[in-house]
């Protein structure tokens, strides 16, 4: 009765129209208030302690990096460097807009920033090119959302906060803990590689029947001299996880080098940016940081009260009574995540359902790190499709698209992405093998 009245609530706020963060406190205030006897005191410092975590530190770093990178010229080296790997291929613009998507999102961490970053430059150029501008909105938008799939990633981050304080027990009895930063960056490594190989393939195929343009074969040398000039944004992938995977350094440690190493690189080595830009940088940095922050107090102090009332161990307890079985679970675990996604974006999403699905999962058998994988495929997912996509709004401000027509660009990328969705759910070594192969797990 607790969770119907709790949900209730919360969905009926955020039906006015309210902010998810705010009708996430709304919430909690309203029960505690009139249907609990727990002290306030008690929330007062729950909204003190929620944010009060090492890992959290992570975010600003990442969001911070990500800004001085798609401000200082990086992401137009990168598809400089694609374009002349790839660009001969059919579809050879579009297929150096998924690659350069890809290893931006290695630096970035955010999806609408990889968006904004390569769709900036790359767009306008495959029109020139003669691809149809539906095309070219079609992959990028798509592509983008490697940002949170590939590490380093933002909503792996708040996956690992927002599990951080849960309780499971896994089939045995025995206490099972949530994944780190550092095993989800890992594990994410396979299936961000596997998703833009697929991304590509469909980009070469579509181009390929509709016999769309092919750039002339650039030489080893230009491929040498693209590779050089953009080696100092790629070099920033191997400083955060060789750092971190060789122990040098925590992922928020490594965050906090990355936002060091990416102003030194935008304004001193490529010199893109200037000091005076700097400042502007910082403040939008701030700006999205606090946003982001503000939603993760809340979604703490709801996860809280979940747990006061004890849901999540109900819910595990209920689901195998009835003889829900790991496969089944999955499935639903998948239709809710893209019911969600039509009306939440990725970040509350994943602090409002991980808290409640990680003592589930845990109990029917499931690592923690594939729940966290599962999770932010399906971000991806929602991410590109209406009515709150935010890689739709991002790529139809840049593409001059409304978001109708660009969710009929996007669809047969789409598709694919949901393909890969049931892959990734009932092949858990994707997800798995790197990390447990370098002994994470």
């Amino acid at each position: 009765m607790s969770a119907l009245i709790i949900f209730t609530l919360l969905i009926a706020l955020m039906l006015t129209g309210m902010p998810i963060s705010i009708a996430l406190g709304m919430t909690v205030l309203t029960f505690i208030f009139t249907m609990t006897n727990v002290p306030t005191e008690s929330v007062a410092l729950k909204l003190f302690t929620g944010i009060d975590n090492f890992e959290i530190m992570a975010i600003p770093f990442f969001i911070l990096a990500g800004n001085f990178l798609t401000h200082g010229g990086v992401a137009r080296r990168m598809i400089d460097f694609a374009t002349s790997m790839v660009g001969h291929w059919y579809g050879g613009l579009g297929l150096a807009g998924v690659m350069a998507c890809a290893l931006f999102a290695a630096v970035s961490g955010s999806s609408p920033a990889t968006v904004i970053a390569i769709g900036a430059i790359m767009l306008p150029a495959m029109v020139k090119q003669g691809f149809p501008k539906r095309f070219g909105a079609g992959v990028i938008t798509t592509s983008g959302a490697l940002g949170i799939l590939i590490p380093p990633s933002i909503v792996m981050v708040i996956y690992c906060v927002a599990t951080g304080g849960s309780i499971a027990l896994d089939p045995a009895g025995h206490r099972v803990s949530s994944a780190s930063v550092g095993q989800m960056f890992m594990a994410g490594v396979i299936p961000g590689m596997m998703l833009a190989t697929l991304l590509g393939v469909t980009t070469f195929y579509r181009a390929y029947k509709f016999d769309y343009p092919r750039l002339p074969k650039a030489s080893w040398t230009e491929r040498f001299v693209a590779f050089r000039k953009c080696m100092w944004g790629l070099l920033l992938i191997l400083i955060v996880l060789g750092g971190i995977y060789a122990g040098m350094f925590t992922p928020t440690e490594a965050a906090a080098i990355s936002a060091v190493y990416a102003f030194v690189i935008a304004v001193f080595v490529y010199r893109d940016m200037s000091l005076k830009d700097v400042p502007k940088v910082l403040l939008g940095s701030a700006n999205m940081s606090a946003m982001i922050l503000y939603i993760i107090t809340n979604a703490v102090l709801f996860s809280f009260l979940m747990a006061n009332e004890n849901i999540p161990q109900q819910i595990a307890a209920w689901i195998t009574s009835v003889g829900v079985d790991w496969i089944i679970f999955l499935l639903i675990v998948n239709v809710l995540l893209l019911v969600a996604g039509n009306v939440m974006e990725p970040s509350s999403i994943v602090l409002i359902m991980a808290p409640i699905l990680f003592p589930v999962a845990v109990k029917l058998g499931i690592h923690p790190v594939h729940l966290g994988i599962l999770m932010v495929v399906n971000m991806e997912v929602g991410m590109c499709h209406p009515p709150v996509g935010l890689n739709l709004y991002v790529a139809s401000g840049i593409a001059k698209m409304g978001i109708t027509e660009l969710t009929v660009a996007v669809w047969p990328w789409l598709l694919t992405m949901l393909i890969f969705l049931g892959i990734v759910t009932y092949v858990p070594e994707l997800s798995l093998w790197l990390p447990r192969a370098l002994g994470m797990l």
